[in-house]
């Protein structure tokens, strides 16, 4: 089999500093006002709920068997979605509109840039508004007297991964997506995605078999490691929880990496 034609040969130029720079001078100067938004929506969600229902709910089972606090068991829930959020919108509508509309993939291609570091600089621009999505998120939690362990401050590590796996495979499903009306699909998945991920409630209030589907969707998987973490719970349960994401992420940066070059080098 020759050089070109193995299945990785041609992805990867060895500069996907350039893509990431490039990408933080974009947000920097343009989409300060979107970070802002997006960090704002968990706080707030957190605020409601935590305080207000929270009030009325009282305290419920955690990890381990632990009772907590309904804030406290929402909050990293709620960090989790977060991250998951941040990935998803920064690799989605951004990538699609540079894709389908601004052209800029195509111009990137051109140069000694490989499919590998456009998808890999995207990815990595998504990571860095989850990192500071966590951060500013976890200023609030400890704000709030909701960080009761040392092991919470793994949560932003952890929230990168979370990050890292939802924007992977954003960036590859959004290759496919040719109209404005196709993306409204990805806000449909979301929702219900967390909405039944245990994100708000325990997932032992559903039946058997929608926990089980509840448990096969990433959210559920993330928001389960946040909860072990935060309480400093660590079970073989949360080593299989990051496996979820590692496989996951792998998985989305190859399968982005090798879609832009079908869409792009033929």
């Amino acid at each position: 089999m020759s050089a070109r034609t193995r299945p990785l040969a041609g992805l990867y130029g060895g500069n996907v500093r350039a893509v990431l720079e490039r990408g933080l001078k974009v947000m920097a100067r343009q989409n300060w006002l979107v970070l802002v938004s997006g960090f704002l929506e968990p706080v707030l969600y957190l605020l409601a709920m935590g305080w207000g229902l929270g009030g009325l709910v009282g305290q419920v089972e955690g990890p381990g068997g632990r009772a907590v606090e309904y804030a406290a068991f929402i909050a990293p829930a709620l960090l989790a979605t977060s991250a998951m959020n941040g990935a998803i919108y920064d690799t989605t509508w951004n990538v699609f509109f540079k894709l389908r509309f601004a052209r800029l993939y195509q111009g990137m291609l051109q140069t000694s840039l490989g499919p590998l570091d456009v998808a890999a600089g995207e990815i990595l621009l998504a990571l860095v508004r989850g990192l500071l999505y966590a951060l500013g998120f976890m200023a609030v939690m400890a704000l709030m007297g909701l960080l009761t362990s040392w092991w919470a401050l793994a949560m932003v590590p952890v929230a990168l991964l979370i990050a890292l796996g939802f924007a992977a495979l954003g960036m590859a499903v959004t290759s496919y997506l040719h109209s404005f009306q196709q993306m409204d699909l990805i806000q449909l998945v979301l929702l219900p995605m967390f909405l039944f991920s245990a994100t708000l409630f325990p997932v032992e209030v559903f039946p058997t078999g929608v926990q089980w589907l509840v448990k096969a969707l990433p959210l559920w998987h993330g928001v389960e490691l946040m909860r072990h973490l935060a309480v400093g719970h660590l079970t073989w349960a949360s080593a299989g929880h990051a496996a979820y994401f590692v496989v996951m992420s792998v998985v989305g940066i190859t399968w982005a990496a090798l879609r832009l070059r079908r869409l792009f080098l033929r």
